[in-house]
Order: structure tokens, then sequence, then C-alpha cells
């Protein structure tokens, strides 16, 4: 084992340096959602085919992450983060002039293995360089740029992609990536513990097979359904894969996902936790939108800065929750966070035709408020129970587990909802037909009966949403913070 110096004082400069590069790729992240209908007419290319640059890099990102595990305790903190920055800028160059689809999409797929490192790499230096009673506050500070810079891709997207050429969304972020590549070389230093380990090549391919087939199936099945003869082939070769995963690494001796971190109760309860706050933190990131624009005929920029509020104040909330975790421990917070989550989920349930900008803002940014406040203290909770040397599985896991929990959240809330409308449609069809026949020949009717369909299968999809809430709620009050005083982690208080 190899051991670089660890200073007392927290690494502040290689920090932000590192904060700056995670930033960049975050955001890089969401850019494109908006600017597919563009790419679409001007590469001639059909939606389900452009549809890959973000299905892609969400696949590659998700087979790469539970690798992140190996390669931070195989390699220097310093040359993997300049390999990875090296990938994305590479891959965003790329991408910004690419003369065709192909190499397009070939640029967002270096980009996504180049960003899916830096999160989890980010998260690891945090953990190594602040004490664990101060880690809810430098956590906190890491959860603001994993939560607004995101948060900003879409409405800087909608915003760009009006008013100037999409090559634009890449342009932007090239000469950042090349500041934080060369602020890397310059001033990046190997501050984390690493050792000697091999790689098992096995658990590789089980784990692309497995987390690979799971999200490309999710994805697929929001616009070709469940019972689709590829989305249930690849559901369940990546059910299987995750399965006999599994089982190899209870097995291994050095497993590429350490799975033993599930034995600390509080990162177990955590990611439980974890995974169903994601899911229902992705519905309301899919079916809010889907109201504004479909619904109600708002236009995707204005979409985004409807939502804008929302994600600003769960950014700034971010550190503030920190600080509170540091003083009062997870499950007070997580307690009051998923009860105004709950609340506020259940208010969009009751969104109709005539709701105002204003009303949707604050109950979006009130729902957005609640969240802020459960994600980074159950996750940092748990992660101050593990040994050190499981950190890096323990933020592989979480990191992992969040990509296809929300996967899969997304695929069935939109199932859901286009299942309701779907049936809601007919029934409104039927009743128009036997009422009026001759309303059928007016599209404005028939417009009126398609958003009236939707806006039900919105309401219901945020009804059980809100049921989805409760369930995290209730596993909050068995929260317990752990004794970052104890020389033995897992110790608990009450």
């Amino acid at each position: 084992m190899t051991t670089n110096k660890i200073d007392k004082k927290p690494p502040y400069l290689m920090i932000a340096i590192l904060f700056f590069g995670a930033f960049i790729s975050f955001l890089n992240n969401s850019l494109l959602n908006v600017a597919l209908p563009t790419i679409m007419v001007d590469f001639e290319k059909d939606y389900a085919t452009v549809q890959w640059l973000a299905t892609g890099y969400m696949l590659v990102s998700g087979i790469l992450i539970p690798a992140s595990a190996f390669l931070i305790t195989r390699f220097k903190n310093r040359h993997l983060f300049i390999t990875a920055m090296s990938l994305f800028t590479l891959g965003t160059a790329l991408a910004a002039y690419a003369p065709n689809f192909g190499l397009l999409l070939t640029g967002r797929m270096i980009q996504a293995a180049g960003s899916s490192v830096m999160g989890p790499l980010l998260m690891n230096i945090m953990l190594v360089s602040f004490p664990r009673e101060k880690r809810g506050t430098a956590m906190g500070v890491f959860g603001l740029v994993m939560i607004t810079a995101p948060a900003i891709g879409p409405t800087l997207s909608g915003y760009i992609v009006e008013h100037w050429d999409w090559r634009l969304l890449f342009e932007m972020i090239l000469p950042f990536a090349i500041i934080s590549l060369i602020l890397a070389i310059w001033k990046l230093e190997n501050i984390m513990e690493t050792r000697h380990t091999t790689l098992d090549y096995l658990s590789v391919v089980l784990s692309i097979l497995g987390f690979g087939g799971v999200l490309y199936g999710c994805s697929t099945a929001s616009n070709d359904g469940w019972t689709d003869v590829k989305v249930l082939t690849t559901l369940i070769f990546g059910g299987l894969g995750i399965i006999l995963f599994i089982i190899r690494q209870l097995r291994l001796e050095n497993p590429l996902l350490d799975l033993h971190v599930y034995k600390y109760p509080m990162f177990a309860l955590g990611s439980i936790i974890s995974m169903v706050i994601t899911a229902a933190m992705f519905s309301g990131m899919i079916l809010t939108p889907a109201y504004v624009q479909s619904v109600r005929g708002i236009s995707p920029l204005d979409s985004g800065l409807i939502m804008l509020p929302g994600a600003i104040v769960m950014g700034i909330m971010s550190p503030i929750t920190g600080k509170l975790f540091d003083k009062f421990g997870p499950r007070v917070l997580a307690f009051i966070g998923i009860s105004i989550t709950a609340y506020s989920t259940y208010l969009l349930s009751g969104m109709d035709l005539e709701t105002t900008k204003t009303t949707i803002v604050l109950m979006y940014t009130l729902r957005m408020f609640g969240m802020s406040m459960v994600m980074m203290p159950i996750m940092t909770n748990g992660l101050n129970q593990l040994p050190t040397r499981l950190n890096p599985h323990g933020t592989a896991i979480n990191n992992t587990v969040q990509q296809v929990v929300g996967s899969i959240g997304t695929a069935l809330f939109v199932t859901l909802m286009n299942s309701v409308a779907t049936n809601k449609g007919e029934e409104l069809l039927e009743a128009a037909k036997e009422a009026n026949p001759e309303k059928l020949q007016d599209q404005t009717f028939l417009i009126g009966i398609q958003q009236q369909a939707l806006l039900e299968g919105i309401q219901i999809s945020f009804l059980v949403a809100t049921g989805v809430t409760i369930l995290a709620l209730i596993l909050s009050i068995f929260l317990k913070r752990v004794n970052v005083n104890s020389q033995h982690t897992q110790q608990i208080t009450k």
C-alpha cells in the first residue's frame, strides 16, 4: 500500500479544482436534452436515433460508475482526475465540431467515460480531507455543485438553442474543461491511499450486462412499453446479470464492488431511503415539465424557468443542510424534509388547467426545499459508519443505485402517466361520441381531450409519488446518528 501525506488542514485549492471540473461535467450532463429536436433536424435523424445522445451517456456512466471503486483504490487521485478530465475535454471537442451524427455520439460517449469517475472521486477526496464530525458541511458544499449544475442545464440550453446554434452548448464548455485540466496538471496532489488490487474481468462483464441492461430496458420502456420484446429481453438479461454480479461480489476476496458495506445498518438504511427519494425526485423532474409543456402549452425555455427557482433553493440549502446535519444529525432533518416533500408532492397532484404559474413555482420550489434536507444528510451519515477503506465502495454503490433507481422510477412513472392518460382519453372520446359526435371533427376539442387525459395521468402519478415519499418518511424514523467520536465508527447514538 502507498500512503500519501494528508495535511491536517483540508487541501482547499485542490478541492476547488476538483469542484470546478465536477461542476462542468455535471452541467454538461443535462445540457443536451432540450437541443435534441434541433439536432434531429440538422442531421436528418429520427428521434429514436438522436435520443441515444442522452441514453448512451447515461448507459456509459451507469456501466463505469461501479468500476470507480476499483479505479479510486488502485490509482492515484491526481492521475485519475487528469485522465478523466482529458477524456472529457477530448469528447467535448469532438462533439462540438462533429461533421456527422456518428462522431457527435462518439464524443458524447467519451465525455461520459471521463465524467463518470469525477463525482465518486471528488466525494472520496472530501471524505478523507475532513474529519467525520465536519463531513456534513463539506458534503453539503459538494451537494451544491451536484444539484445546481444539472438544474441550470435545461434553462441555459433552452435559451442557447432558441437564439444560437446547438454546437455552442459544447463550445462554451470546452475552454472551461481545458482550464480545469491545466489547473489539475499544475496544482493537483495525491492525498488518498492506494493499494495494489486486481481487476476481476468477469465482474466487469456482469456489471456491463446487468446495469447496462436494466438502464437500457427502463429508458426504452418509457416509449415502447413494458411488454415490448426488446424491453423485456434487456430487462431479463439485465436482472440476471445483476443477480450474478451480486453473487460473485460476495464470493470474491477483492470484489469490484464490496457489498459488505450493507452490513453497516445506517449505510444500508440510508441507501434504501435514498432509493425511495430518488424515485420520487425523478417523478417530479419528469411529471412537472410534462404538465407545464404538454398540458399548459408553455415553451421549454419558460418551463425551465419555472423549475429553476426550486433548483436554486435546493442548491443554496445544500451547504446549510450540511451544517445542520453536523449539529443535529440525520433523523430530524430527514423527517422534516421528507414531510415537506410528501406534502408538496400531494399539492402538485392537485394541479389543473387553471393553476397559475406562480402557484406551480411555489409548489415545486417547496418540494425541492424539502428534498434538500434529505439526500446529503442520510448519505453522509451512512458513509460516516464505514471504515475509510470502504469509502470508495460506499460512494460507488450510492452513485450506481441512484442511476439505476432513477431510471426505473422515471420509466414507471411515465408508464403510469401514459396508461392513465390513454384510458381517460378513450373514456372522454366515448362520452363525446355519445353526447355530440360532431365535436369529434373539431381539432381544438380533440386537443382539449388529450390535455385533460394527460392531466389526469399526471395527477394520479403525483398521488403515487406521494405514497412512495410517505414510505421514505416511515423509514426515516429509524435513522440514528453515527457516533463519529468513537474509534469504532459502526457504533451509533440514539
